[in-house]
């Protein structure tokens, strides 16, 4: 009898038989076929493998031109992927082997194990065809195992000249596929981003540039000046001056500021530049080699010293109609609030005076007359401004006269005739506020007889006390930023004589401070050093010694590591002052870098829960905000770490925090921020609910922001039995309709990437100043509070004509968008709304030319912007 064997069928046949089933006929036909090729491939006879390789390499090169799914022919051959590397290592050296290993390498785009970086083995292995044909996805993958060797190949000390042809390809291809970026992110991880510079052309390096701008915010040193560096370089190789000079700015260099004048003979894109540089607060003196000629050199040298501001500022003024002084009770609007107020607001209180002094001096600033200051003497008998002088007491006195500066700001000729009476006065504090009026009215425009230096010098040595602050304070406010050496040279004499009441000292501190800011200057350094150790322990713990670690930072503010010999030393101070300083100076160096482990160092400070009489932790919030300024992503991070503050710190953790949100949003009053404050401001500890009060006054200030005007009357009426809470909300009132809304205090220009050291150095100083608000602000130091005025800027945008006449243009302004890393041409603004010029810009808002017959010269449009017209322009009739 016969037997009949029945073998078990193969699950595994059987599977695969099913999946074959399921494939579409053409899918199927796609299949064998590539299997038939992946046996001839291994055949003996040469040209059958090369006709097979063809086959499979054309197969492969026309479906990975698009990846939304893995290719078919990708998906067929995965069993094989063993098979062919197996029959490779035992192939002979020849051109089809590097055929092989081409298409191996696209093989492991999607089966080679993690880490093995086959992809990128067998790419050396293979010819030296053009990449690109294998498609978008298969390129990014060997950029990605390249990094990844790079870095192995580094620490081993192996060579990498290979590697580096492969990355020539791999930029080329990406530079011609609008895909910037990734050749950035490929040459930032080989260390090699100066091949960028012969990869741009015309048509991209726009984009290319702007990924390296806005992601050096992001890089560790030194990798984000050299990426600044490189797109300084492209600017220049394509004529973009004017982004060039915004790069030699940021990164502070005289060198490439001169480069980029010297670059162009073109007199009316040199009046561009002198706008920016004048904007940015940089100090420049023009020389023959950057412009030739004598007339053109003073012009443009005019411009950089801000001659050109008031007339602009007044100009914008007209033309939104806001020229009509304004008094305090206009800002108060006490008719809005409950009936309570009313009766207290009649009388006439030496503290509320104050308040009203300053409130006018903001609100008028720059307007060139006010109700109470400037009146005429003939129009009323009781209203001339000798008599709003005397109904302030003592400092308030001070105050009253130097706010006659701020109402005069910037119009140099006109403001120094007005205050000259007052420095004829009997009153050491009508003299004392006429020495700081004249530093005000002076703030921010250099002039070549330099009248404030004229003034104020031979008031520096006088015996009184409040008039040497006065000159001294007015030098600071005249002069910041300008490393003036004459200054040097006296201010250091007082800081160095023993007799020298402390008040005076820690005022020539602060003004070295200002006027040196970020010049790293170490004698000036050694010379507050010493101021500092030479205190008594009384003397350390007075509230104003804690502002002589501010001018020290202040010497180093956004310097980095240049902080650190001065810093060392600090370490050898009082135990009282010690930390203080270590964490001031901390803040200050980092402040506008956005180096995220400061602001780890910072919060660890803030996480430690000390003894009463320790104060460093307030200085250590500030540093926080002071730090994460620098871009959105980490200001909204800082934003969220201060509201822990504010559940877990300690008391004067919780007193710095408003100060913090005030600096991190300051004129730019975020909805959220808003909402803390205003919670802030009925804190059960004084202390808090005062800086809350005037911190909303520095998110609102110049804005004219409706609700929190609303909020702060509210306020007023809540605490209108309290003269120190309610001198807080008058100050916040008066900053909140700064300049009637035409002025910011935002250090930021030309759209977020330049921070103008001078206004930070103005804002740090107030913010530390606020910081014992009680023994400073609303005891008798509150003049300074005129420090802000360096900060204070027209948000204006101004076109002018070739001769400098304000042109009126469409522009269309909207919130700016964040296209960096976008194909195409996207747009850069939306919500847009059309103007006629000047206009005036909000925190966050960017304009552009409505119009196509003027072109800019410079790319942002911010402040004064020259037009020329288009030579191409055609009317359509």
């Amino acid at each position: 009898m016969a037997t009949t064997s029945t073998s078990k069928p193969d699950p595994k046949q059987k599977k695969d038989d099913k999946k074959d089933e399921d494939l579409s006929e053409e899918d199927l036909a796609l299949k064998q076929q590539l299997e038939l090729y992946v046996e001839r491939v291994q055949d003996s006879d040469p040209g059958v493998q090369k006709f097979a390789l063809e086959s499979m390499r054309q197969e492969i090169r026309t479906s990975t031109s698009s990846m939304t799914s893995v290719p078919k022919p990708l998906k067929f051959l995965r069993p094989h992927y063993g098979t062919l590397k197996a029959y490779y290592e035992t192939m002979p050296d020849c051109d089809l082997k590097k055929y092989l290993a081409d298409i191996l390498s696209v093989l492991a785009l999607t089966m080679s194990a993690e880490g093995e970086r086959e992809s990128l083995k067998y790419r050396l292995l293979g010819s030296e065809g053009d990449i690109g044909s294998w498609g978008h996805e298969y390129v990014r993958n060997l950029a990605g195992e390249i990094s990844q060797e790079f870095t192995k190949r580094q620490y081993e000390d192996k060579p990498i000249d290979n590697l580096m042809e492969l990355v020539q390809q791999i930029v080329a291809f990406h530079m011609k596929h609008n895909a910037e970026p990734e050749a950035v992110d490929l040459l930032m991880e080989v260390e090699d981003l100066d091949l960028l510079v012969e990869h741009v052309d015309a048509s991209n390096y726009k984009r290319a540039c702007l990924y390296l701008t806005s992601s050096s915010s992001y890089l560790p040193g030194p990798d984000d000046l050299l990426a600044l560096d490189i797109a300084y370089t492209i600017y220049m190789k394509f004529d973009d001056l004017a982004s060039a000079l915004r790069i030699a700015l940021f990164l502070d260099n005289s060198q490439y500021v001169k480069q980029v004048y010297t670059s162009t003979a073109d007199l009316l894109l040199k009046k561009q530049f002198s706008y920016i540089v004048a904007r940015h607060g940089h100090t420049l003196e023009l020389d023959e080699e950057m412009v030739a000629k004598d007339e053109d050199r003073d012009q443009l040298q005019d411009i950089i010293n801000n001659t050109k501001l008031s007339e602009g500022y007044l100009t914008l003024a007209r033309d939104i109609e806001v020229m009509e002084p304004k008094s305090p009770e206009d800002i108060y609007k006490v008719h809005l609030i409950d009936g309570r107020t009313s009766a207290s607001s009649s009388l006439d209180s030496a503290r509320q005076n104050l308040a009203a002094t300053f409130v006018n001096a903001f609100v008028n600033a720059g307007f060139g007359q006010d109700k109470l200051m400037t009146v005429s003497s003939e129009s009323t008998s009781s209203g001339s401004s000798g008599s709003w002088l005397f109904k302030n007491k003592e400092h308030g006195k001070a105050s009253a006269a130097a706010s006659l500066g701020m109402v005069l700001l910037w119009d140099v000729d006109s403001g120094l005739a007005q205050i000259d009476k007052y420095l004829h006065s009997n009153d050491n504090h009508v003299v004392a506020g006429a020495l700081l009026g004249v530093g005000i009215v002076n703030c921010g425009i250099k002039n070549d007889c330099d009248p404030a230096m004229a003034l104020l010098m031979e008031y520096i040595v006088k015996d009184d006390t409040i008039t040497r602050i006065g000159a001294i304070l007015g030098l600071g406010i005249a002069y910041a930023g300008s490393h003036k050496d004459e200054l040097r040279i006296q201010l250091t004499n007082i800081l160095s004589d023993v007799k020298t009441p402390l008040e005076v000292h820690v005022f020539t501190a602060i003004t070295l401070g200002l006027v040196f800011v970020g010049s790293c200057n170490e004698e000036i350094a050694q010379s507050i050093i010493f101021a500092l150790m030479d205190r008594s322990e009384t003397e350390l713990s007075e509230p104003l010694t804690s502002l002589l670690p501010v001018a020290l930072g202040l010497l180093y503010l956004g310097k980095q590591e240049s902080v650190e010999a001065t810093a060392e030393v600090s370490k050898t101070f009082n135990d009282k002052i010690r930390k203080y300083c270590d964490v001031t100076l901390l803040s200050l160096a980092y402040a506008g870098t956005g180096n995220v482990l400061k602001i780890q160092k910072l919060l660890g400070y803030c996480a430690q829960h000390l003894d009463k009489g320790e104060t460093h932790q307030g200085p250590a919030v500030l540093g926080i905000a002071l730090v994460a300024m620098a871009e959105e992503l980490g200001l909204d991070m800082a934003i969220r770490s201060l509201e822990h503050l504010l559940q877990y710190g300690e008391q004067n953790i919780r007193r710095a925090v408003p100060l913090a949100l005030g600096i991190l949003c300051i004129s730019n009053p975020k909805v959220n921020v808003m909402d803390t404050l205003s919670r802030l401001s009925h804190d059960a500890d004084g202390e808090v609910s005062m800086a809350a009060i005037i911190s909303l006054g520095f998110i609102g200030a110049g804005t004219n922001n409706a609700r929190i005007a609303g909020m702060l009357r509210n306020l007023s009426s809540y605490y209108y039995k309290e003269a120190g809470h309610l001198f807080c909300v008058r100050i916040a009132q008066g900053l909140v309709h700064l300049g009637k809304g035409l002025l910011t205090l935002s250090p930021y220009h030309s759209d977020r990437f330049l921070l103008s050291p001078t206004a930070l150095a103005g804002l740090v100083t107030v913010m530390h100043a606020c910081l014992d608000m009680k023994s400073i602000i609303i005891g008798k130091y509150h003049y300074m509070l005129y420090i802000l005025v360096l900060a204070m800027q027209p948000r204006m945008l101004m076109t002018v004509d070739e001769n400098l006449k304000p042109l009126s243009v469409p522009v269309r302004v909207g919130q700016a968008v964040d296209v960096v890393g976008q194909a195409g041409r996207p747009k850069t603004i939306t919500g847009f709304q059309t103007h006629s010029t000047p206009v005036l810009l909000a925190a966050g808002d960017r304009a552009e030319l409505a119009t196509e017959k003027y072109i800019p010269l410079t790319p942002v449009l911010e402040g004064f912007v020259i037009l020329k017209e288009n030579p191409d322009y055609k009317e359509d009739n």
